[in-house]
């Protein structure tokens, strides 16, 4: 099965499972919180560090206080007789009693008096540990996010060069230290990428003008000697040889061109009606289709997604010409549908048509590789359209799956994200 920038793989009905939706933009990601970035890793640190610190300064100042307690305390004993003693501090000593009963609940007053200010000493230093560490958590992340803030310059500017504008630079001020160092490495790798992509630009347009130039002057020679009356058999069979070589050679500079174009991100996006561009591939090969005797059908809803419309339409273009080429001799149908999902819009080209086996699919999305042409029936094409259709649905953000239908056959889907 070939797939040329005019033709794509055969397709076919619906597989029911789920649709994987495109990938989630990384700047919509769950808030800072809600997962381990390098600034709440260094809050962590900070105050992990200082809590850490506290609880042995203050095991140290424990003991310390504990032995100056004990060794600062005097040591009272009474002597005499038939004494009466009263101290409102200390319940257990009694009011009257012989001097040994008197001197031992002295001397465990004051052990309790002793360990009521080394608990009275722990818990409130706990609590100003407890109410300090939250300080300096607080105050760790502050300091964090004020010294990683040049990190998130750097991040905003990649994320901006993702999306394909790589004349951004980060131009990032202040201290020669490590990230001013990566920050100009980065705005170093980001001039020559510039400077690599205008160059391909550059030949894409050059190349484009040099190779179509002679094909098409070879067209129109070719065309003039056919043209001519006089010309025998033999040069009119020539001829036209010729004309459909060279028509093969334009098809091929054509799926090259595009092919390196779609490998770009698309920048300038508008919301496009998939329906709408699906029912234009559809009519734009009802013709080819009726010729060949494959029914077209399908289901369109109308679903916008973010895109370039020309673009999108070469994906359903070279889709269903593809279903309809590489399709049984007869009662051969394609169903070409449209439907919005949760977070994206889906396009569903189906054919009935020689059976792929699936280790081959995925070979189909390769530049010129294709199944044999004796199980396909046709030699039309240049094994670049699902290499085309692959790269501008990956220009989209989006993703492109076939799977070998049973009896033959292909059910080709391409999810997009649904325009907001």
């Amino acid at each position: 099965m070939a797939n040329s920038p005019q033709s794509t793989a055969t397709l076919g009905p619906l597989p029911s499972k789920p649709v994987r939706s495109p990938l989630p933009d990384p700047r919509h990601r769950s808030a800072p919180w809600l997962r381990p970035t390098i600034r709440i890793r260094l809050t962590l640190l900070y105050g992990g560090m200082f809590l850490m610190a506290g609880v042995v300064l203050l095991t140290i100042i424990f003991f310390f206080a504990a032995d100056t307690l004990k060794e600062g305390t005097p040591d009272f004993r009474v002597f005499g007789s038939n004494l009466r003693v009263s101290n409102v501090n200390c319940p257990i000593l009694p009011t009257s009693g012989s001097v040994d009963e008197i001197n031992t609940a002295i001397s465990t007053c004051i052990q309790d008096q002793r360990t009521l200010a080394l608990g009275q000493f722990l818990n409130r230093s706990l609590l100003a540990l407890v109410g300090l560490t939250i300080v300096a958590f607080a105050f760790g992340y502050a300091m964090a996010g004020r010294v990683l803030s040049p990190l998130g310059r750097i991040t905003r500017t990649a994320q901006r060069v993702a999306g394909s504008d790589l004349h951004r630079r980060i131009e990032l001020g202040g201290p020669d230290d490590e990230l001013k160092e990566l920050a100009d490495t980065f705005d170093e790798m980001l001039d020559r990428l510039d400077r690599a992509f205008e160059s391909q630009r550059r030949f894409v347009s050059n190349a484009s003008h040099e190779l179509r130039t002679p094909l098409a002057i070879n067209r129109t020679l070719l065309e003039v000697q056919l043209a001519d009356p006089q010309a025998s058999p033999e040069v009119q069979q020539l001829g036209k040889t010729l004309l459909a070589t060279n028509e093969r050679s334009e098809q091929l500079v054509e799926g090259l061109l595009l092919l390196a174009r779609s490998e770009n991100k698309i920048v300038d996006k508008r919301p496009v009606d998939l329906s709408e561009v699906a029912s234009q591939a559809v009519d734009q090969t009802r013709e080819e289709a009726q010729a060949k005797g494959v029914q077209l059908r399908g289901v369109r809803q109308q679903v916008f997604v973010q895109g370039n419309g020309v673009l999108l339409e070469r994906i359903a273009l070279n889709l269903v010409q593809n279903a309809v080429r590489y399709n049984v001799p007869e009662g051969g149908w394609v169903e070409v549908t449209t439907e919005p999902q949760p977070g994206c819009a889906v396009l569903v080209v189906s054919n009935t048509g020689p059976v792929v086996p699936a280790y081959e699919v995925e070979n189909l999305f390769e530049p010129f590789r294709r199944l044999r042409t004796e199980r396909t029936g046709s030699d039309k094409g240049v094994g670049l359209g699902l290499s085309i259709v692959r790269s501008v649905v990956r220009a989209h953000d989006g993703t492109i799956t076939a799977e070998p239908r049973e009896g033959g056959g292909l059910d080709m889907r391409v999810v997009l994200p649904h325009a907001p």
